[in-house]
């Protein structure tokens, strides 16, 4: 009974390596290079990943930056005479139509002006009426030679002085009537009222802005650039926009000017961008962030950046004696539902957490998204059940360890040495030999070790 308990102790252990020796020593993953006795796996517990198939897609070259949205045309009112203010008629986000009254100014000094004006044009007048007569008379005389050239000079001159001063005095009507309508601020532009610096009952100054009106023609946003991506910029490229608190698209827009030199304090290059198409969320004012489009790639393969496995050496560089960073990427496809292989990228533009790769994976590929930053070339996976793709991996508890330590050093020798020297069918059929009913010990037993068994 004692030595029928052990034959079958022994028996089990054998199987559970038997089984651990036929799946991780078949014939596929022998011929893959994949983990055996003293492979890169070993014995150890196959990973768990998941993958997705590597697919082609379209991705954009783009520049980032952020900017505030404002009207192409911003005109800044300012009041042509100097006084008190005494009505305001418009507050900030009225719309405002071209000549429509703002705000006036006191103008009874500008109404007395104009009088005063007037008055000086009818002395003025009536002074020429006089001496326009009295040219005339003169001229007949002079004609009959009654008075001598000099007089007749003399009252020529009388006449132009003041045909100046009734000129004079027409000037200075149409000034004081001028001031006289400045005193009623008008909008020169149909637009919307952003800001409105002054109160009724301040004093507006000539050259102080009172009013800031957006003009209605559209609206646009500057971006200030870095030398290296203000040089890639060309004007009619396509821009998209969003806001800095959300994530969709809220505009978009055409690269329309470009400054010709960079700004010699901040070394930036600024660049204006005329939204085309506009959703309800544009605010003046609203700080977006926008995606210049440099070029687009279509049909290329793309994954998304988290699948990528990044490698940083660094070295120093002879010449300068500087540390430089030397950057590879990689990414781990999965063989045979049980091996990870490591390919080398080659990578291309990006956009956002996407990105494209030029040589090292190609559609269709079996791509490990998930668990692949703790695997090696050759590791051992197993797949998840329920990835895109991915084909259902048994249970199986043959993944575990054995268990050496009841065997003895001769008994251990001895079955490395016969399993290493089977092929695999000779290893599935000892398989199928040894493997035993329940309550049954009739085990097959190693060679070497029948005499100890038998004990």
């Amino acid at each position: 009974m004692k030595n029928q308990l052990k034959t079958t102790t022994f028996s089990a252990l054998l199987l559970s390596i038997i089984l651990i020796l036929s799946s991780c020593g078949g014939d596929e993953t022998s011929e893959q290079g994949g983990p055996g006795f003293g492979g890169p796996g070993g014995f150890g517990q196959a990973a768990s990943v998941e993958v997705t198939p590597v697919q082609t897609g379209t991705i954009s070259d783009q520049i980032r930056s952020f900017g505030t949205i404002r009207a192409q045309d911003v005109v800044q009112i300012t009041p042509q005479v100097s006084n008190r203010v005494t009505r305001i008629l418009v507050d900030l986000g009225d719309e405002v139509t071209r000549g429509q009254v703002m705000a006036e100014i006191y103008d009874v000094p500008f109404r007395d002006a104009v009088e005063q004006a007037e008055a000086q044009i009818r002395q003025a007048r009536a002074v020429f009426e006089r001496d326009s007569t009295q040219l005339e008379r003169q001229r007949e005389l002079y004609q009959r030679e009654l008075i001598s050239q000099s007089e007749f000079d003399e009252f020529r001159t009388t006449y132009l002085n003041s045909l100046a001063q009734l000129e004079s005095a027409n000037a200075s009507l149409t000034q004081s009537q001028e001031n006289l309508d400045n005193t009623r601020i008008k909008s020169p532009v149909n637009g919307v009222v952003l800001n409105r610096m002054i109160a009724q009952g301040d004093v507006a100054s000539t050259g102080q802005a009172i009013f800031e009106v957006a003009n209605l023609i559209g609206f646009e946003t500057r971006v200030f650039l870095p030398l290296q991506d203000w040089e890639l910029v060309l004007v009619g490229q396509s821009v998209t926009m969003s806001l800095s608190s959300r994530g969709s698209d809220i505009a978009e827009g055409i690269v329309s000017r470009k400054s010709p030199q960079l700004d010699p304090t901040t070394g930036l290059g600024e660049v204006v961008i005329t939204l085309t198409d506009a959703s309800s969320s544009v605010y003046q004012g609203a700080l977006v962030q926008t995606s210049i489009n440099l070029q687009t790639k279509e049909n290329v393969v793309v994954i998304p950046r988290s699948a990528m496995v990044e490698k940083v050496d660094t070295y120093i560089e002879p010449e300068t004696g500087t540390i430089e960073l030397d950057r590879s990427f990689s990414a781990f496809i999965n063989q045979g539902d049980s091996i990870a292989v490591r390919k080398e990228l080659v990578l291309g533009i990006e956009q956002g957490d996407r990105i494209e790769v030029l040589q090292g994976l190609n559609p269709g590929d079996r791509l490990i998204i998930t668990g692949q930053r703790s695997l090696e070339d050759s590791s051992r996976i197993r797949v998840s059940a329920g990835d895109l793709g991915a084909r259902p991996q048994p249970a199986t508890e043959n993944s575990q360890t054995p268990d050496f330590q009841n065997m003895t050093p001769e008994q251990r020798e001895a079955m490395q040495e016969r399993l290493q020297n089977m092929t695999p069918d000779e290893r599935r059929e000892f398989m199928q030999r040894t493997r035993l009913d329940d309550g049954q010990g009739d085990a097959v037993q190693p060679q070497d070790s029948s005499n100890n068994s038998s004990n």
